[in-house]
């Protein structure tokens, strides 16, 4: 399975009335493949305030997210949680509703061993076909999967890739050693870079939700023979990325990245709670992120 280089982390549109607006999604999923170049696009994920849908909203995503791309870029349905046996059952919800692939985050808040995660994904993997991409994010996990841990996991045949938010050295350790067939990708926008520099294969991102194009630029011309092109889009990009997670100061993926959203149009809508929208000085500060 190629996911591609640049996976965007797609947030949920919400209505009014803080449900699923459906109408927005299919224009949302249009926008990102078509304007904003992106090959995979993760739904449910942590971007896609995951913790505060239901399981029904998430398998309806699932569904409906596969309906509308209709083949035009790859679905990764986030399916992770910190109960195995939870995790189980809604990645074969996954597989029925047609998914190309699972995100499986690092479980939260238990705390598990490196035995214990590695038992983790290797029980979610046993009981589907689809391919993994494991997701560590220590910060907001509190656990980190080591790089051992994550090479033991990826001869696990159907564990293709993991999303890396830990550091670039860790980003290193792991594409250094890793089989031929398991990519890393970098979680981070400002480390996208620096990190296929280390031979991370792609980004999984949330700033390509508004400069997706660009940062396919930007990837592409890497790949192409021309890293200096590639650092200069990544520095006149890099106060978008650092800016939608600090905002002046520090603010939860997504609220940023959705009020951005609503300034170019796609009406996404704002966060479910316990996240609160952006603040009169943010939303200033955001519409100058983009030069509006």
């Amino acid at each position: 399975m190629d996911f591609g280089r640049l996976i965007t982390a797609m947030v949920t549109p919400f209505n009014e009335q803080g449900e699923i607006h459906w109408e927005e999604t299919a224009r949302l999923i249009d926008y990102l493949i078509v304007d904003q170049k992106s090959e995979t696009l993760v739904v449910s994920g942590t971007t896609g305030e995951s913790p505060t849908l239901s399981d029904t909203e998430k398998v309806q995503l699932f569904e409906f997210a596969v309906k509308h791309a209709a083949g035009r870029c790859k679905i990764i349905a986030g399916t992770g949680s910190n109960n195995t046996a939870h995790s189980i059952h809604l990645t074969q919800e996954a597989e029925r509703a047609g998914v190309d692939g699972i995100l499986l985050v690092v479980p939260y808040y238990n705390k598990p061993s490196q035995e214990g995660l590695f038992k983790h994904f290797e029980a979610i993997a046993g009981s589907t076909k689809l391919p993994i991409m494991l997701y560590n994010v220590p910060g907001r996990t509190v656990t980190s999967l080591s790089a051992a841990t994550t090479l033991r996991l990826a001869q696990i045949p159907n564990i293709v890739a993991t999303k890396e938010c830990a550091s670039t050295e860790q980003v290193t350790l792991i594409a250094a050693s890793a089989p031929e067939h398991f990519r890393v990708y970098s979680g981070d926008d400002a480390s996208g870079l620096p990190a296929i520099a280390v031979g991370a294969h792609g980004i999984v991102s949330v700033a390509s939700h508004v400069v997706g194009a660009e940062m396919k630029k930007m990837i592409d011309a890497f790949y192409s023979g021309e890293p200096l092109q590639a650092a200069q889009i990544h520095q006149q990009l890099f106060p978008v990325f650092k800016g939608l997670f600090e905002c002046p100061q520090p603010l939860p993926n997504p609220v940023a990245v959705k009020y951005a959203l609503t300034l170019r149009g796609l009406n996404v809508g704002s966060v479910r709670l316990p996240l609160i929208p952006p603040t009169e000085e943010e939303q200033v500060y955001i519409k100058g992120l983009l030069n509006l």
